[in-house]
């Protein structure tokens, strides 16, 4: 995995083998920047990134200005990674080991952009219980998204607080707004 654009454009991320991910791919996280870099500037938002995995959506937001970033993820192994990588390259990232769902039910941390990244085998019930949680415990800040990422073969339209969906390849980025 590359990182696409900002300070560390073109930096090359190896991660472990052993690590239990899928990072996002280079098409598809341009696609998704450009989305996001025509809605707000890198510098003012948080960004809460959750199923973190490899941070990949984490760095490029950091090379990008984001200096408020969490991450989340159940895995020792990919938050000492991302922990790693952070270090190396002097980002600001905030790790956290955790269930993600008891996470979002306990945390009262708002953030402008949550990033979601689950295991594509989720079953919509899984899924949905993003959107649920972050929405019930108001942790989108005033014209915030929450953009989760997930196989084309899953549809996520009939979800609350659904807004639109753009598909790249065989992955897909939902976005869920306050209505």
């Amino acid at each position: 995995m590359r990182i696409i654009s900002g300070t560390y454009k073109g930096r090359r991320i190896n991660a472990p083998k052993k690590l239990p991910v899928r990072p996002t791919t280079d098409m598809a996280k341009e696609a998704l920047f450009n989305i996001i870099n025509n809605r707000y500037y890198f510098d003012d938002i948080k960004v809460l990134d959750l199923f973190a995995g490899t941070g990949n959506i984490s760095y490029e937001f950091a090379s990008r200005g984001t200096t408020q970033i969490t991450c989340v993820d159940i895995d020792f192994g990919c938050i000492k990674f991302i922990n790693q990588t952070a270090s190396a390259f002097e980002m600001s990232i905030k790790t956290i080991k955790s269930d993600v769902f008891k996470f979002l039910e306990h945390t009262k941390l708002a953030s402008t952009i949550i990033f979601a990244d689950p295991p594509y085998a989720f079953t919509e019930n899984q899924f949905a219980m993003v959107p649920n949680l972050v929405f019930s415990n108001d942790l989108l800040e005033a014209n915030g998204v929450l953009i989760i990422e997930h196989s084309k073969h899953t549809n996520l339209s009939n979800l609350e607080n659904f807004s639109y969906s753009k598909s790249y390849g065989g992955n897909m980025f939902s976005f869920f707004e306050l209505q």
